[in-house]
């Protein structure tokens, strides 16, 4: 069962979704639109994006707008940010939710393969992060909202290259969040654990794993009452506590 939210919610009606296509994007987006939210859409894939439209439309949402993007064609992101401004008029909250998994043996075999996988997974969502952040301690209000994961918490010789890059988010995150809290803007840091997605179909299943139905509920419900840091599912949180906890001597040994 998901915690009880305390703050006071409030109104997001003009959305941003970049890596809207993804499982957990697509629900967030879901959770907006039934809201009567207007929306523009982010994603590669042209065919899936307008397959993701029609859903939102038909669930209620105000208005959809979309945009095909390659988040690594960095030099494209100031014209669909500001395309999603025109679109709307306005951004209320913007959420980043691309990512993909590498494979950690590629990427311990490969320079390339490592920097390709940094590239997606952090430099992009930098990029980005830096774009949106002017955008909104301009207008002096709104939510930034970002899909990192629990990878990030602690190095895993698994896939440490995944988990240096949402390491790297984190950090980011936590510094602007800071930088733009006397702005009015809030920040918040998503961390799923295992989610029933796409990107895990290749993963073997174990009782951890999430809906991502009910994980795009818990962020938006975090997204409007104004959360910092957010473990979707929630009992996450202790998890990594306790893994965090670990003596580097001990986890060295038995990082799976």
């Amino acid at each position: 069962m998901a915690r009880p939210m305390k703050r006071r919610e409030r109104t997001l009606t003009d959305v941003l979704v970049v890596g809207a296509t993804s499982a957990i994007g697509s629900e967030v987006a879901r959770s907006f639109a039934r809201s009567g939210a207007r929306l523009f859409l982010v994603a590669r894939n042209a065919e899936r994006l307008a397959a993701v439209s029609e859903d939102l439309r038909v669930l209620g949402a105000g208005r959809v707008e979309t945009a095909v993007l390659d988040v690594t064609h960095m030099d494209r992101h100031a014209a669909v940010l500001q395309s999603a401004i025109e679109a709307l008029g306005d951004l209320d909250v913007a959420l980043v939710a691309h990512g993909v998994l590498p494979d950690q043996s590629r990427c311990e075999a490969s320079v390339e393969e490592t920097l390709r996988a940094l590239e997606v997974n952090c430099t992009s969502t930098v990029a980005l992060l830096t774009l949106l952040a002017n955008y909104f301690e301009q207008r002096r209000g709104g939510c930034i909202a970002v899909i990192t994961s629990v990878a990030g918490d602690r190095g895993r010789r698994s896939n440490y290259v995944y988990g240096t890059a949402k390491a790297a988010l984190n950090t980011f995150l936590e510094g602007l969040r800071a930088r733009l809290q006397p702005a009015g803007v809030s920040v918040l840091t998503v961390k799923p654990g295992f989610v029933d997605t796409p990107m895990t179909a290749g993963l073997p299943r174990n009782p951890f794993y999430a809906d991502p139905r009910r994980v795009g509920e818990d962020i938006y419900r975090a997204m409007l009452a104004g959360r910092d840091v957010v473990y979707v599912p929630w009992f996450w949180r202790p998890i990594m506590a306790a893994v965090r906890a670990i003596p580097v001597r001990i986890f060295k040994r038995i990082s799976p």
